[in-house]
């Protein structure tokens, strides 16, 4: 059995990750910390485990394999580092940090320590994003020329989000790195790494944080990423459009079908294909603790979340410079 403690709940994932440890049947939450005390010490009376006021305590504790970060963002640095140095696998809410520097930091430390690291990504392991990964694979698309992808919801004008998920210090940001990681992530999935990233914000809300924002990323090859994603839009879908020389695929959660066409197939005449979609894979919480259970790494998803953060510090760095392209090679390594 895997021993996990919760380390805060101040993510509003945070007791959908307590669930899946509670679920699985090879863990098991045995401790609370939580940078705000109160909160601590009522989710772990809830769960019948102990809460630990210092942070250093828990972590010393041999009784403890394993930890689930859902702090603030900016604390995740420190947090992550300390648990790695501690020899604790980490599963934590992305992004892993707001900057690649702090990243660097908490992925040395991981491989130092040998410890398990796996980042919720979820959209990754969805059916919908297996099989436009596998229509890329098989050509069906050509050379591809543009993605768009898009997450927006209305927690800014229905009030329903967490007041302190428009605190710039502990959020890094707004809109763009909590709901615009997911659509984030799949254009990297889909196009690779961009040269450049240029983005702009909107404050329609007037928050601290941006509400409405938009990232382009730029390719060498002349394709180019449309990221998009908003707290202000009550029926706006989730969407997935990727298009290339010989065909298109697109996705959006308003009918959940999966569309096709494609120069290389003998059904384009007919227009429009509905693709069947395989399995998905299993949660990014699950995948961490096979890697645990193993002895394997996340690699691909480490991978893919190191390279989030790159895009999100230069969609941030761009929207304040009035979006004026980043380059991703110029970031603070």
């Amino acid at each position: 059995m895997i021993r996990v403690a919760m380390l805060s709940f101040w993510h509003v994932h945070a007791r959908d990750y307590a669930r899946e440890v509670t679920e699985h049947p090879d863990t098991e939450i045995v401790a609370v910390w939580d940078e705000l005390p109160e909160r601590g010490r009522k989710e772990a009376e809830e769960r019948g485990v102990k809460f630990y006021g210092d942070l250093a305590e828990l972590l010393a504790s041999p009784d403890i394999d394993a930890v689930v970060v859902d702090t603030p963002t900016n604390m995740h640095r420190d947090v992550m580092v300390a648990a790695a140095k501690a020899g604790k696998h980490i599963f934590t809410e992305k992004v892993i940090a707001p900057t690649l520097r702090e990243v660097n930091e908490i992925v040395k430390a991981v491989e130092e320590s040998g410890v398990k690291l796996t980042v919720s990504l979820p959209r990754l392991n969805f059916d919908y994003t297996l099989e436009i990964q596998d229509a890329i694979a098989q050509g069906l698309l050509g050379r591809l020329t543009l993605v768009r992808t898009r997450l927006s919801h209305n927690g800014a004008t229905r009030g329903w989000l967490p007041e302190h998920f428009y605190n710039k210090e502990q959020c890094g940001g707004g809109a763009m790195i909590d709901l615009g990681c997911h659509p984030m992530y799949l254009a990297r999935l889909f196009l690779g790494m961009p040269q450049s990233v240029s983005a702009t914000y909107g404050y329609i809300t007037g928050k601290e944080v941006e509400d409405n924002a938009v990232s382009v990323l730029r390719y060498e090859s002349g394709a180019v990423g449309i990221v998009e994603a908003g707290f202000v839009n009550n029926y706006s879908p989730f969407t997935i459009e990727v298009h290339g020389t010989e065909g298109s695929i697109l996705y959006s959660d308003r009918d959940n079908q999966l569309v096709l066409r494609s120069a290389k197939l003998e059904e384009q005449a007919k227009g429009w294909i509905v693709r069947s979609r395989p399995r998905p894979n299993v949660s990014a919480f699950k995948q961490w603790v096979g890697h645990i259970q193993q002895g394997t790494s996340a690699t691909e998803n480490v991978g893919i979340a190191v390279d989030l953060t790159k895009l999100m510090e230069a969609s941030n760095r761009s929207a304040a410079a009035g979006g004026a392209p980043v380059a991703i090679a110029d970031l603070q390594q």
